[in-house]
């Protein structure tokens, strides 16, 4: 039997805290290898590290096969946003920003200095507007009650007619020789303006101008004259006298004017006739392409209530069918305009 062999160390064989020593290697360059092994995965794991970053960071760029610097990015970038010279923008151009003007709109004085007063220029004489005269075929319109050569009778009587004005709204006039219409033949004004030729038994006559309303209780076919009218028909004293009436169509240079009433604008007005030779049977204004007959009023004016019509061109037709049409009548209420036609002579 063979005997152990002891250890050169001079423990026990089979100690539990020693080991057999390991031979040294046969190779002396194996741990130089190894270092440089661990400097080349150190380094590729930094690249990697960085290329991460570089990819996962806000506003990185990512290109496949061609990784560019931060510098060759920045430059690419600016180069697309300028358009090269003499390139047309595909990008509707928008119009620039108008500012308001920084000028006042009135001037300011200097200080110091008075602001010289503005004198009123006096308004220039109106023109007559322009007018023109159609007669109207087929029955002519009727003014009322009263018809042209048709005579009436009833009696005459008297009153103080003042300084002229009456129910007509004619205004104050010089003329006296002027009668008021008896309630039923006024006729809401529609006797207005008109010449009636009153006679006595006798044959004596005068020539009057209705511009009021005798009221009830004067009858049909009554008159009630001024005290100078009357007279010249009969002494005073007798104050009431038998008479027959009839329509005239007198002589006259007067041209026809319009007024429009106190109040009178583009949204409402009232329109009158003055100086007409024959009575009026109706008045038109332009509106919506056509004509439109105005009511009378009892005052003698026709309303445009809405103002449709007011300071445009009206037509006024007489009792016998004449049309006047008169255009460029502005609204300057309670001025007389004179218009440059007359109504013809019957």
């Amino acid at each position: 039997m063979a005997s152990r062999s002891h250890r050169s160390d001079g423990r026990p064989p089979g100690h539990p805290s020693r080991r057999p020593r390991r031979r040294p290697t046969s190779h002396p360059s194996r741990p130089k290898w190894r270092a440089a092994l661990v400097s080349v995965v150190a380094v590729a794991a930094v690249g990697l590290v960085a290329s991460l970053v570089m990819a996962l960071s806000p506003g990185g760029e990512a290109d496949a096969g061609d990784a560019r610097s931060a510098g060759d990015s920045r430059s690419a970038r600016d180069a697309a946003a300028t358009p090269a010279a003499g390139a047309r923008a595909s990008a509707p151009q928008t119009a620039p920003e108008r500012k308001p003007s920084t000028a006042s709109p009135t001037s300011t004085p200097t200080a110091g200095k008075k602001r010289p007063k503005a004198t009123p220029t006096p308004p220039p004489e109106p023109t007559p507007p322009a007018a023109r005269s159609t007669p109207q075929s087929g029955s002519a319109p009727s003014a009322g009650r009263i018809r042209p050569g048709t005579t009436y009778e009833g009696v005459a009587t008297f009153y103080d007619a003042g300084n002229g004005d009456g129910a007509c709204s004619y205004g104050p006039t010089d003329d006296v020789m002027t009668a008021a219409m008896n309630h039923t033949d006024y006729e809401t004004s529609k006797a207005c303006g008109a010449y009636v030729r009153v006679r006595v038994a006798s044959g004596t006559s005068v020539t009057v101008r209705i511009t009021n309303e005798c009221p009830l209780p004067c009858a049909p076919g009554q008159l009630d004259l001024s005290a100078q009218a009357f007279a010249k028909l009969a002494d005073p004293s007798r104050g009431q006298i038998p008479i027959t009436w009839s329509l005239l169509s007198p002589d006259t240079s007067d041209t026809i004017s319009v007024r429009y009433k106190t109040g009178s604008s583009r949204y409402w007005c009232g329109i009158q006739v003055i100086g007409h030779r024959n009575p009026v049977a109706r008045l038109e204004v332009s509106a919506g392409g056509g004509w439109r007959q105005l009511p009378r009023t009892e005052y003698n004016y026709f309303l445009a209530e809405d103002g449709n019509g007011c300071g445009g061109t009206i037509r006024i037709t007489d009792i016998h069918g004449e049309r006047l049409t008169v255009d460029g009548v502005a609204v300057r209420p309670e001025a007389v305009q004179p218009t440059r036609v007359q109504f013809a002579k019957r």
